[in-house]
């Protein structure tokens, strides 16, 4: 996916929402066989955010709105457009955009939800990026959010260890003097490798029934090492066709925010693209793999913590079931 640049366009501010539960490795050891340096030596991660019960997708998405709205010193009435990137909708319809708009007071937005599993939040800003640079919308809201919690079998030891819930968030506007643009954006899929991280039950396909019900096919399935070796593959060539169509070097580019999913990967990267990691911002360790809301929420941290600063160059590159995956350059 990627369009020639009509008008620039910018991030005009960030937010995000993390549950108040913190579910450690300690936590997870008198859950599954696993222990703490087991998971750290193989993801990096120590810590995960778990939603309540009572938390739906919406709630996490709205409180990161807020907090990006805030930050751009936009308001909510003024959006013309809200993206929602989740694979755990509130319901199947309306979408979760939909609970969004009418928690934030948004009457003129147009709302829809992107279901890219990892890669949505850079699908979503793409989306709304494109709609803004022709015209079509001056305003726009990208959120990137699941609660993974409510659809992982809590029994798999490799999968439970690796996510967590949380939401992300970036207000798009047309760049003014003295700002920051979105330079470049690609993206791609592979369909025909669906089934190496995948949720099989729950959709028209396979309902959900009283006789399945206790197959676990409305949680999470991942072939790990697959997983892993298509993920280092694809977002490196990601990356590199980002950074070309934005006609820069990975020289250029300050910081690299890459797919929040687990430290071997990003390390790999780093190693493969001839990079020192303290060019890369990772998260992980706090949060696990937080899917469509990683890489919005590592932004957010990036920026308010002062790491990348304004002129800066940074990548975003995700990798996603599907296969999806995407990349986007910004001028910050």
């Amino acid at each position: 996916m990627s369009a020639k640049l009509l008008r620039p366009v910018a991030i005009a501010g960030t937010g995000k929402y993390l549950p108040e539960k913190v579910l450690t490795n300690a936590d997870l050891q008198r859950m599954v066989e696993t222990t703490d340096e087991w998971i750290v030596e193989r993801t990096g991660i120590k810590e995960r955010r778990i939603a309540a019960p009572d938390e739906a997708t919406s709630d996490l998405a709205i409180k990161a709105g807020r907090d990006a709205l805030e930050n751009a010193g936009i308001k909510a009435e003024d959006l013309d457009l809200i993206i929602v990137a989740t694979v755990t909708p509130d319901m199947a319809f309306p979408a979760t955009a939909c609970f969004v708009q009418k928690a934030l007071g948004a009457p003129k937005a147009t709302c829809l939800d992107v279901s890219a599993a990892c890669s949505g939040f850079l699908y979503g800003l793409e989306l709304a990026r494109q709609s803004i640079a022709s015209g079509s919308a001056e305003k726009a809201l990208v959120i990137g959010a699941d609660k993974l919690s409510a659809i992982i079998d809590w029994t798999d030891r490799n999968t439970c260890i690796l996510f967590g819930d949380g939401a992300g968030a970036a207000v798009l506007t047309p760049a003014g003097e003295g700002t920051g643009e979105i330079l470049s954006a690609y993206s791609g899929s592979n369909g025909n490798l669906d089934e190496i991280l995948h949720v099989p039950g729950g959709g028209s396909r396979h309902p959900l029934t009283a006789e399945n019900i206790g197959s676990k096919a409305n949680t999470m399935k991942m072939s790990g090492r697959e997983v892993y070796r298509h993920a280092v593959q694809t977002m490196i060539s990601a990356a590199k066709e980002a950074i070309a169509r934005a006609g820069l070097t990975s020289d250029d580019i300050e910081c690299f925010i890459p797919h929040q999913a687990n430290l071997r990967i990003i390390e790999t990267i780093a190693d493969k693209l001839d990079l020192p990691m303290e060019r890369f911002f990772v998260n992980l360790e706090s949060y696990g793999n937080t899917s469509a809301a990683a890489v919005a929420i590592a932004l957010d941290e990036a920026q308010r913590s002062g790491r990348i600063k304004r002129g800066d160059h940074i990548l975003m590159v995700v990798f996603g079931g599907g296969l999806t995956w995407a990349s986007s350059v910004v001028r910050w």
